[in-house]
């Protein structure tokens, strides 16, 4: 039973940071740019969620359209402050802009909520389900579920959408999707929105379990970094798988030794895949001119 629990709760994990690196990976995709505020991004959906709870003392559940909108407005903010004014500059531009924009996000939380640790409300309740001899948290069941119809809905929309068209169209090949009539400008604004919207999803989800504090976007920053690169820099899907076998990883290695052990292995590992299989789980490999 222990072990289901186990499971239940890193998969539960996995599923939140499969959202963080989902957003992290459509604006990759789309402007070839590193958003480095999108760890901020979940510690503002986190507080967004715990602010709005006296206001609308309901479950999560309910708060958590007005934080994807929210959200998405907050993504298209930074990409009209952080990306637009940039685009044709350097990478380094963007990556230090973003970068900006996260210290503006953490230093405004901090001035706002204080330092000390936040909880938002659960999702649908905080008890345990009781089916047979098993007891599974609600909360972590609540989170799988509903991190799975949001990947759900945004490669519904990705695969089966004339909006989704033209995103895969831009992430693709921007200028000849701009050639083909497509409006590139604002594809990539509409990528920034959702990935924001993903990343405050996720921060609503982690608050009640896992607390919020202003500086919590640095940890989650590198855990997305680490599933795209486990699943292979670019990929979509394995962006999503990266972030569940990180999660079980995670959760695995702290439930028998400590969560410091656990974060060591966890870079420790990434090396080796850096160094054996540079591309990723589902990344192609690319051959070195001789």
């Amino acid at each position: 039973m222990a072990a289901l629990q186990l499971l239940v709760n890193g998969v539960a994990l996995g599923a939140a940071y499969a959202l963080v690196a989902l957003g992290f990976v459509l604006v990759l995709n789309a402007t070839a740019a590193v958003n480095f505020a999108q760890g901020d991004l979940v510690m503002a959906g986190g507080l967004l969620g715990v602010a709005a709870a006296p206001l609308i003392p309901l479950p999560g559940i309910v708060l958590l359209p007005v934080v994807l909108a929210l959200m998405a407005a907050l993504g298209l903010l930074l990409a009209v402050v952080a990306y637009l004014p940039l685009r044709n500059r350097p990478p380094v531009s963007v990556f230090i802009s973003t970068i900006a924009v996260g210290i503006i996000l953490q230093n405004g939380a901090a001035i706002l909520f204080g330092p000390e640790p936040r909880a938002a409300p659960p999702l649908f309740g905080d008890d345990t389900l009781r089916l047979g001899g098993l007891a599974l948290p609600e909360q972590s069941l609540a989170i799988i579920a509903v991190a799975a119809l949001l990947i759900g809905a945004q490669q519904w929309v990705f695969g089966r959408t004339q909006l989704g068209r033209r995103l895969r169209a831009t992430a693709q090949d921007p200028e000849m999707a701009r050639a083909c009539g497509v409006p590139v400008t604002a594809m990539i604004l509409v990528t920034f929105a959702i990935g924001a919207a993903c990343a405050g999803a996720a921060g609503l989800l982690l608050a009640n379990r896992y607390f919020v504090t202003p500086t919590a976007g640095g940890d989650l920053i590198l855990k997305a970094y680490i599933a795209v690169t486990v699943g292979g820099w670019g990929s979509v899907p394995g962006a999503v798988v990266g972030a569940l076998l990180i999660a079980l990883f995670e959760v695995g290695v702290s439930s028998v030794l400590s969560y410091p052990v656990a974060l060591g292995a966890l870079y420790a590992t990434l090396l080796a895949i850096l160094v054996l299989r540079p591309q990723g789980l589902f990344g192609e490999a690319v051959r070195r001119r001789g």
